[in-house]
């Protein structure tokens, strides 16, 4: 499997398609999946709640945004490689992590949910065949296509994974 072609990606998505290394995308989710997971497990309690800036997300809110953008990265795969024809929404990430009452949920929980959907996630790419990766359709009003998606979820969360260690730790 080859590297996405980044000329059928909206250029806001290169530098999450960068931070994934080689070119096999399935290895790529699950060895992700489990360093994610145990950075996470050994992340210190206090830190969770941290904000870095009066107007930042805390590491529970910027776990629960990685858990909801993975979601919809995996809905629009999902919608194209099936030939969805219309043209799919974009999200607020925003307005999601205002709502997303991460204060208020169990660390273990969401710990737990980052797996299922990763799983999930994994599971869905692993059964689109070759046709169905080069399937391109509308995402936001932009042109996308489904192997350049699954580069992108590795690549948000390595994203975020780098800030957490630079501005909270």
């Amino acid at each position: 499997m080859a590297r996405p072609d980044l000329s059928r990606v909206p250029e806001w998505f290169h530098g999450y398609i960068a931070q994934v290394e080689g070119d096999n995308l399935l290895p790529a989710l699950t060895q992700q999946h489990n360093s994610f997971v145990q950075f996470l497990e050994n992340l210190p309690a206090d830190k969770r709640e941290y904000r870095y800036g009066p107007d930042k997300w805390t590491i529970k809110e910027v776990l629960q945004h990685i858990i909801d953008a993975e979601r919809v990265f995996a809905y629009r795969a999902l919608c194209i490689a099936r030939g969805e024809q219309q043209s799919l929404p974009g999200f607020d990430e925003n307005e999601y992590a205002a709502n997303s009452k991460a204060q208020n949920r169990n660390w273990n929980d969401m710990l737990e949910e980052f797996k299922a959907v990763r799983r999930s996630t994994e599971i869905l790419f692993a059964s689109f065949d070759n046709e169905q990766l080069e399937t391109a359709g509308i995402s936001n009003g932009k042109s996308i296509y489904v192997l350049a998606i699954g580069f992108i979820i590795p690549g948000h969360v390595t994203h975020h994974l780098n800030i957490i260690k630079e501005r909270y730790l």
